[in-house]
């Protein structure tokens, strides 16, 4: 059966390229150029997977996603985005995006990505039937322990020989093996729920399920049925019975990630169910006895979010048994190049390549940027690098512009006290930092050299550089370039 995906973006050359593309890999596609026509099109299309522009006409990529999250939350929606917005893709992966693309696109790229995308929502559907099987078993008949399988970890997310990896595995073994609550504090990217997955994993709960939840992409109307389930009939829409996640981690984990994205009603259920270890479905009347370690995952402290009221501070001391503050990227340099290292590996495999490693310059890069996305853009600079490489080494050309050039971006950008290098009356104007024309002049220098080396093959350049070739017209136009 041809899977589904539809296309949002108010780019019509955008849509026509990816039509095309899919279609002649046997996908169905629809596309729409706003995102009220994509989500009449997700009503009426039913897509198995969605792609949309982070910046539509009538809508952006956040209040576009949040729709669909809260009428399908199963289905994966990848945003399409330029990487000057790479800080806002990230944010919106903690809404529950399942990954970003940057632009230009590159066709073999978004394939292996809607094609992973894709194998993991298949994973979930799947896990999450064998649960609700053993779940339906285990109410006809005396509950039997070791049914669920053990969780699957990437352990790629929490390696590391550092300081800081030495003392995150002493919290892991000190708290795994008890049944505390765990707040797990991190970026996004930083890989909380692979920490989630390894406590499980080495706990006495290792046989029993894990279920994550991401707070963030459910909607408040969603968000108690998606946690405690609920009776067929309850409510509009209910058709069917539905566990609950916490009904489905019964007797193992459950992480819930984001958590202070929950709605204060929920708040207030949750903490119920936190306190008397039982619950009843959404329209039910029989009470379901928990046995469930909860461990929870924010990237803002929640007793700031509880001072400020977002966050029942009586629910912040239930989950305060134990806190992991799990270290950004760039705090793990000493690190960095394994996970690298393990990533490349991994893409190697997926890509049916045999990349050895990386040039001498892509060391340098990878450490000195700062890594705002953490281990989740890490790994996608690899994926998309190997992707781009013929030979044994991946070079500096396959990386996007802003990661092979960062030393010279960071240091174009404004001083926080930038007013006050501003002319004053009298000042010599060829002595004041002029930044507009120090941006300038690096650009030009940097299209003049990649222009040299590709004999002035401006399509080649675009690409070198991780533009359009309409950019680098522009660009050449406002620098007065002949």
């Amino acid at each position: 059966m041809m899977r589904k995906i539809l296309v949002i973006d108010d780019e019509i050359d955008i849509c026509m390229l990816l039509k095309r593309f899919l279609t002649k890999k046997d996908f169905l596609v629809e596309t729409a150029q706003s995102g009220r026509k994509g989500l009449q099109l997700l009503e009426d299309f039913e897509p198995d997977i969605v792609m949309t522009d982070f910046r539509l006409g009538d809508s952006t990529g956040t209040d576009l996603l949040v729709s669909i999250k809260s009428r399908s939350p199963q289905i994966p929606v990848l945003i399409i985005t330029g990487y000057s917005d790479i800080k806002d893709a990230v944010n919106v992966m903690k809404l529950g995006a399942y990954d970003y693309i940057t632009k230009p696109l590159f066709p073999e790229e978004i394939l292996v990505t809607v094609n992973k995308a894709l194998e993991d929502a298949d994973k979930q559907k799947l896990s999450q039937t064998q649960v609700v099987q053993e779940k339906a078993a285990d109410e006809d008949a005396p509950k039997q322990r070791g049914k669920a399988t053990r969780a699957s970890f990437k352990p790629g997310y929490i390696m590391g020989k550092g300081a800081l990896a030495q003392q995150l595995f002493k919290q892991i073994d000190l708290v795994a093996p008890t049944n505390y609550s765990v707040i797990i504090y991190g970026e996004s990217g930083s890989g909380k729920e692979a920490i989630a997955h390894e406590i499980h994993n080495r706990s006495n709960r290792r046989d029993q399920a894990f279920v994550a939840m991401d707070c963030g992409a459910i909607s408040k109307e969603l968000a108690g049925s998606e946690l405690f389930g609920h009776e067929k009939g309850s409510f509009t829409g209910a058709l069917n019975t539905k566990l609950g996640h916490f009904e489905m981690a019964n007797g193992g984990t459950l992480f819930l990630d984001e958590v202070a994205n929950l709605s204060y009603e929920v708040q207030v259920a949750l903490l119920r169910v936190v306190q008397e270890r039982k619950m009843r479905r959404i329209g039910g009347n029989k009470e379901i006895e928990l046995d469930v370690r909860i461990i929870v995952a924010s990237n803002e402290k929640l007793y700031e979010a509880a001072r400020k009221k977002r966050f029942r501070e009586d629910l912040y001391y239930r989950f305060n048994e134990f806190t992991i503050d799990l270290p950004p990227l760039r705090e793990r340099k000493d690190d960095l190049m394994l996970f690298a290292e393990a990533f490349l590996e991994e893409t190697n495999k997926e890509l049916g390549k045999n990349v050895k490693g990386y040039a001498r310059e892509v060391i340098n890069d990878f450490m000195n940027y700062g890594w705002p996305g953490n281990l989740r853009e890490l790994k996608n600079v690899i994926k998309r690098a190997t992707l781009l490489t013929d030979g044994d080494f991946i070079e500096e050309k396959a990386l996007p512009f802003e990661i092979a050039n960062y030393p010279k971006l960071a240091y174009l950008e404004p001083e926080p006290d930038e007013e006050e290098l501003s002319p004053q009356a009298g000042d010599n104007e060829s002595d004041v930092p002029n930044l507009k024309l120090a941006v300038n002049e690096a650009e030009y220098e940097m299209i003049m050299k990649v222009l040299k080396q590709v004999n002035f093959n401006k399509s080649k350049a675009a690409r070198i550089l991780n533009i359009d070739r309409k950019t680098l017209y522009n660009k050449m136009k406002q620098l007065d370039m002949q």
